[in-house]
């Protein structure tokens, strides 16, 4: 079954993600045969944020290294992604026709929450890419009404990738290290607890899933790799059904479940 809207939540897990795909990777490239020649990919990643939306504009997206202290091998990599000026401003209007204020960068590349699981995905770079931004002040709510935003572009040939992370505390990663691997309870319930209300589509439940839910605020003390979740879901419209196409923990924290939406 081929997916209603060009709309896809994807983990981006830690950077060694790019040296270690393991079965999520696979299950990232899977994903991507389901989308012929995708016109251009507009990816939303936590690690750009930014006060108000900002949009790259660029022609040629420089590959940022944004960690530390990670395998060599890591900075070696180059994903040599070309941007698309004309979707970046058709991105541009759809965002200020539901009344944002929008910036445009024409120097922003791609941070490791976009080169990633992009690499997984196209691994010759061969679709134009388009970086936008996160607002972290803003909310669930008001990642929701971006994915709305966008969501005329995600029935054309545009593919809105979504990149983020069920959980994602990793102050309890030095904790799960030290105590012999062991995931904490808290990443496996609260990943049962959003793909519960994902596969039913209750969206207002997930917007407020820091009342909701017992665990929100441990799996994402700051909500930024949480939020594009509901990029998504905004873009995706609200007769697609969500879909995880993968489930399953990464360094003991991460959970790196994927959704896609028919």
């Amino acid at each position: 079954m081929q997916p209603t809207r060009n709309v896809l939540f994807v983990p981006h897990g830690a950077p060694t993600f790019a040296l270690n795909p393991g079965a999520a990777g696979a299950a990232l490239a899977h994903e991507a045969q389901a989308f012929e020649s995708p016109r251009a990919i507009v990816v939303l990643s936590p690690h750009w944020e930014t006060a108000l939306p900002t949009v790259g504009t660029g022609t040629q997206l420089e590959t940022i290294y944004d960690f530390a202290g990670f395998d060599s091998r890591l900075y070696d990599i180059r994903y040599p992604a070309t941007g698309c000026p004309e979707v970046a401003k058709l991105v541009v209007a759809a965002l200020q026709t539901q009344g944002f204020d929008v910036r445009e960068d024409p120097a922003r590349g791609l941070d490791h929450g976009a080169w990633v699981p992009l690499r997984h995905m196209f691994p010759d770079a061969d679709v134009p890419v388009i970086p936008l931004s996160v607002q972290t002040h803003g909310g669930p709510a008001h990642a929701y009404r971006i994915g709305q935003a966008l969501s005329t572009l995600a029935q054309s040939r545009v593919l809105v990738l979504a990149s983020g992370n069920v959980t994602h505390n990793l102050r309890d990663y030095g904790s799960a290290r030290m105590s012999g691997g062991q995931t904490p309870a808290y990443v496996h319930t609260f990943a049962d607890w959003v793909y519960a209300h994902m596969v039913a589509h209750d969206v207002d439940t997930l917007l407020d899933y820091r009342r909701t839910s017992a665990d929100g605020a441990r799996a994402h003390p700051s909500e930024d790799h949480f939020l594009p979740l509901f990029t998504a879901l905004g873009a995706a419209g609200p007769e697609a059904q969500p879909q995880a196409f993968f489930r399953g923990v990464s360094d003991y924290v991460i959970a790196m479940d994927g959704y896609r939406f028919h």
